[in-house]
């Protein structure tokens, strides 16, 4: 994988391209969402499982719910996270190899989110792939020092990224009530980890290409 150069428009030197499409895609969408909610009902994640009824699980929503947000703090952190980690890891791999691990992320955070089950209604958010962002970024550049609002301390992203795995895990497992989709945030971590590993040729089928780091 190698660093690419971002295309002249000016914008492009604040947000790398594939980064600034998909802001500019989930923005669009919530908007759209506020005028007609049923967006939620049928392009949410649905529970393969539901009580009382035929599951409402359609296979497009594992990478539809993604594209939806509960509220407007909901998607900024998200938007927030995925410029801050996004742009600095699509420059460093190139704009496909970011778009694969971006989309690889959120279709394993759905799959495990539909593995735990979880609360009987959608699960709906770019979370699970911000967070595989989150880890490829401690992968990536696992000495940087970062620091974010609700966290306003420098620390090392590869230990931010324990220890924010750490804490997911502990919520996912305590917080059986919760509308935060806490195994999904492991899930795009976990899929994160996996391919970044795959790339680096740490399993006995290896990529065409490695990463460089």
């Amino acid at each position: 994988m190698h660093n690419q150069n971002s295309p002249g428009h000016p914008i492009f030197d604040l947000v790398s391209p594939a980064v600034f499409y998909i802001l500019v895609a989930n923005v669009l969408i919530f908007m759209y969402q506020n005028v007609d909610p049923s967006l939620i009902y049928h392009f949410g994640l649905w529970p393969l499982a539901e009580n009382g009824g035929r599951s409402r699980f359609e296979i497009w929503q594992l990478i539809s719910h993604g594209f939806l947000h509960a509220n407007t703090t909901h998607l900024m952190f998200n938007m927030f996270a995925l410029w801050m980690f996004g742009t600095t890891l699509e420059r460093l791999w190139g704009t496909r190899p970011f778009l694969l691990f971006y989309f690889v992320c959120l279709l394993g955070a759905a799959c495990i989110q539909l593995w735990v089950g979880g609360r009987g209604g959608p699960t709906v958010g770019a979370s699970g792939a911000v967070f595989g962002l989150l880890m490829g970024f401690g992968m990536m550049y696992p000495d940087r020092k970062i620091m974010l609002i609700f966290f306003p301390v420098p620390i090392a992203a590869k230990y931010f990224v324990i220890l924010y795995g750490a804490l997911e895990l502990t919520l996912g497992v305590t917080s059986k009530g919760s509308t935060i989709a806490h195994f999904a945030h492991l899930g795009g971590m976990l899929f994160g980890l996996l391919l970044i590993l795959y790339w680096r040729g740490k399993f006995p089928v290896k990529p065409s290409r490695q990463l460089n780091r």
